[in-house]
């Protein structure tokens, strides 16, 4: 059943690399749009599948592969990875559908999207270390091709530095995954088979450190985050949301999966620093998005804020907390999604993104009226404004977070605020105000640019006024993930018991 996520999309990416030229563009991209579609409905059947009391793996596949090796193809999934593969699938589906029909090279650009589909699904499901690597290296190529080839103007600078950054923090993983296997050692990679509790306390920490230090680069955290700003903004729209809506998650999720989950007993020794540079992050990202001229840029900076957050719900390490980790996860996804795309639209419409050139796009008659209005709600939305997702996913983080990190949960509160600064400002310089030319008409807005804005608008929407249905999938398992760890003065305890 999980491995339809992986091979559909694999062997879709085959197809529509070998189709005949003859094929328009749009063909080819209606036949992405078809095999994205049915993994999304797949997922959905899954999750409808899906036992929301069990906190353990579901639905697991076991074939061995290389056993001299340890490596098997073992998959599984449980709630902190249910909503990441839904995210992926239908994020997947939003970048297919608002890309250009247009699109040069067009068997190439949707081989390559559905390719990173199913290496992150495959890095979502897998319980093996190496597959998990094996998964989260696959979508490295494709990005730099996605980023270098229909990128802007500096898209070859930017897709050399996200290669670089991207094939160091897999590097750092893979040194940490073989440590783990060979210090411990266990015979198989598999996730169950290894046991980090027989090593000493100072070996457990170096490992932890290589974890903490490889997915940070991904998520990613100052100071790795020099990656970001240009991968985001060179990259067209279709895919800058997938790099922060479906990328940027496989780095929280590996911190959270291989990190707390196999180190239990070290999380909470490191966890003071950790919730220190979750708040650095979100401080930092909200003060140099409020110094941005560009909205796209200024879009991406925010992205390393609300990725703070999430490291700061880790650290905490409580049943809420996590429960908001997984939610914020999701829901900025979403948010970010939304928002590239309505920048791209803007800057298509428009042919500028600077805040000094935009102004008066909720003219009514001349101006960009709904996607400003869309633009309007989704920053209210990134901003946590009550009613919409982001607002409940942030207040159950801050909530989870403060009995445990008080300041550290006061300066993310404080980041949220500067938030709202600088969405204040996008805002104002963007959609209102007067048109600067008073004969200026932009080009409408076709409703295949519409649809995918307002599809991530019902979500947010829907999950902000019913915010159990996204909490309720990750529960039970975050419950189960913090049962393991050991509170931070027994770990101490235990030291000195053993000296």
């Amino acid at each position: 059943m999980l491995s339809v996520l992986i091979l559909l999309p694999i062997c879709a990416a085959a197809i529509i690399a070998f189709l005949p030229k003859n094929i328009p563009t749009n063909g080819i991209r209606l036949g992405a749009l078809y095999f994205s579609g049915i993994v999304l409905l797949w997922n959905l059947f899954i999750l409808l599948k899906f036992d929301i009391k069990n906190p353990g793996m579901q639905f697991q596949e076991y074939l061995p592969w290389n056993e001299t090796l340890g490596l098997s193809y073992q998959l599984g999934v449980d709630g902190l990875s249910i909503l990441m593969l839904v995210l992926n699938s239908l994020l997947t589906w939003i970048a297919i559908y608002s890309s250009s029909k247009e699109t040069e090279r067009p068997r190439l650009f949707y081989s390559m999207i559905l390719l990173v589909s199913g290496g992150v699904a495959g890095a979502f499901l897998a319980e093996n270390l190496l597959l998990f690597f094996l998964f989260y290296e696959l979508e490295l190529i494709p990005f730099y091709l996605l980023i270098s080839i229909w990128g802007g103007e500096k898209r070859g600078y930017a897709g050399i530095k996200f290669l670089i950054y991207t094939a160091v923090s897999g590097a750092l993983i893979l040194a940490t995954f073989l440590g783990m296997v060979w210090l411990t050692g266990s015979t198989s990679f598999a996730c169950d088979a290894v046991s980090t509790q027989t090593l000493s306390t100072g070996m457990q920490i170096l490992l932890l450190a290589g974890i903490v230090l490889g997915f940070g680069i991904k998520i990613p955290l100052v100071p790795f985050h020099t990656w970001l700003p240009d991968a985001y903004v060179e990259a067209s729209a279709p895919i800058a949301i997938l790099l922060g809506g479906v990328l940027a998650k496989l780095g929280t999720y590996g911190l959270l999966r291989f990190g707390m989950g196999m180190f239990p007993e070290t999380w909470s020794i490191i966890a003071p620093t950790l919730a220190i540079w979750g708040a650095v992050s979100a401080i930092y990202g909200a003060v140099v998005a409020i110094a941005q001229t560009d909205i796209k840029r200024m879009v991406a900076y925010s992205s390393i804020g609300h990725m703070g957050y999430v490291l700061l719900a880790s650290a905490a390490s409580t049943s809420l907390s996590l429960v908001g980790a997984v939610a914020q996860m999701f829901s900025h996804g979403l948010i970010l999604a939304i928002l590239f795309h309505l920048v791209g639209v803007v800057e298509a419409k428009v042919g500028t993104r600077e805040l000094s050139k935009l102004n008066g796009l909720m003219s009514p008659i001349r101006g960009l009226p709904l996607i400003s209005a869309l633009l309007v709600l989704s920053g209210m939305a990134s901003a946590g404004i009550p009613g919409l997702t982001g607002f409940i996913a942030e207040f159950i983080v801050f909530q989870g977070s403060f009995s445990v990190f008080p300041i550290p949960t006061l300066l993310c509160v404080v980041a949220s605020g500067l938030t709202a600064v600088y969405f204040v400002i996008l805002l104002n310089r963007t959609c209102f105000g007067k048109l600067d030319n008073d004969l200026a008409y932009y080009p409408k807005v076709l409703w295949s640019e519409k649809i995918p804005a307002l599809v991530l608008t019902a979500f947010i929407i829907f999950l902000g006024v019913q915010p159990t249905w996204l909490v309720r999938w990750s529960e039970p398992t975050t419950t189960a993930m913090v049962a393991a760890i050991l509170p931070a003065e027994k770990t101490v305890i235990s030291q000195v018991a053993l000296k």
